[in-house]
């Protein structure tokens, strides 16, 4: 195994810098959204709070502006998951994760049901009829659109139409064909997987094989075999375990100050693809995901690495420290915590 070893801090560097945590950036959203690769919003102000803490002068009428504008587009896509990827991104994610969508409802779900590709090919026709004239508000599609997400959503391409999974109506409650909505499909299952190997390395990169496969919902031999054609430097982690990347990504170094962030419920960087950049400490794990809470908890960042739970509750952000900090570190949370209080009013 050949490359430079890279200590956890300098993992932790290199994923604030390509998830713009570091300083606030100037991209636009459709192109931010496209650098952290893409933003998990089963609950829709997350993608809102998500780009606040990274884009400068970030307001809530930017993102449902790029929703109305179809330039960034919300679809359930990544491990069975909503979330916001740009328009030009769209087919890549969707055609490369849908087999593997679909083989994992056949596992999970098929033999429970009784229901097989047929029967699932023929309701996803009489949704997609449905829709034929333009997006419906589930209400109004009835007994035909039940289980959208994880049944006739995954032998169509379905995607949330605003105002729904906008800030303003938050519920994924209004459907469109991806075809209408999007466009027509301008890549392949080989190239959108391809995709998702390069997507997950500008966003969260260096990574193991295992690390991609867990984010994308894809098994480690569908991973490798898709990135044959791409270039890829290699490294190490601490524990001697090979990482790859893609050649030119940042890697800040590891002794870089970091600013306080806020992150907001379920954002990606919690979750075990970024396990090794020690972001989220494993002791806080079970605070911020837990079979009592579903709905999770957002986070914010000190040096970074989790030092704190916060929530929204009669129009405040209330904080529930971890940890302990100076005087100096307080006040800038406190003046984060003021800013998310004052993007929320």
């Amino acid at each position: 195994m050949t490359g430079e070893t890279l200590s956890t801090r300098a993992l932790n560097r290199a994923l604030l810098a390509r998830q713009l945590l570091l300083e606030r950036s100037s991209l636009s959203v459709p192109d931010a959204v496209e650098q952290v690769g893409g933003l998990q919003t089963q609950y829709a102000p997350s993608g809102y709070v998500g780009l606040w803490s990274r884009l400068a002068g970030f307001e809530r009428d930017d993102l449902t502006q790029a929703l109305e504008e179809r330039v960034v587009v919300q679809a359930t896509l990544l491990r069975v998951t909503i979330h916001m990827v740009s328009r030009r991104e769209y087919w890549a994610y969707a055609l490369g994760v849908r087999a593997a969508r679909r083989e994992q409802w056949r596992r999970t779900f098929g033999r429970m049901t009784g229901a097989g590709d047929d029967d699932l090919a023929a309701a996803a026709d009489r949704l997609r009829v449905a829709l034929a004239d333009g997006p419906r508000d589930v209400k109004e599609l009835g007994d035909i659109a039940k289980g959208f997400v994880g049944t006739h959503g995954l032998w169509v391409d379905l995607v949330r139409v605003p105002p729904a999974g906008t800030w303003e109506r938050r519920r994924a409650d209004r459907l469109g064909l991806a075809e209408d909505w999007v466009g027509p499909p301008d890549t392949t299952e080989a190239a959108g997987r391809t995709h998702l190997v390069r997507a997950y390395l500008r966003a969260f990169g260096p990574g193991a094989w295992a690390h991609i496969a867990a984010w994308a919902g894809l098994s480690v031999t569908a991973v490798k075999a898709s990135a044959t054609d791409l270039e890829l430097v290699r490294y190490r982690d601490e524990a001697g375990r090979e990482l790859v990347d893609l050649p030119g990504q940042p890697l800040p170094d590891e002794d870089m100050p970091v600013p306080v962030r806020f992150l907001p419920h379920w954002d990606a960087n919690l979750l075990v693809h970024a396990r090794r950049t020690g972001l989220l400490p494993e002791p806080f794990r079970p605070r911020v995901f837990s079979t009592k809470n579903p709905f999770s908890v957002g986070t914010y960042l000190v040096d970074g690495s989790v030092a704190g739970a916060w929530s929204l509750r009669d129009g405040r952000i209330v904080l529930d420290p971890f940890i302990d900090v100076p005087s100096k570190v307080q006040r800038e949370i406190e003046r984060e915590r003021e800013a998310l209080e004052a993007f929320h009013a």
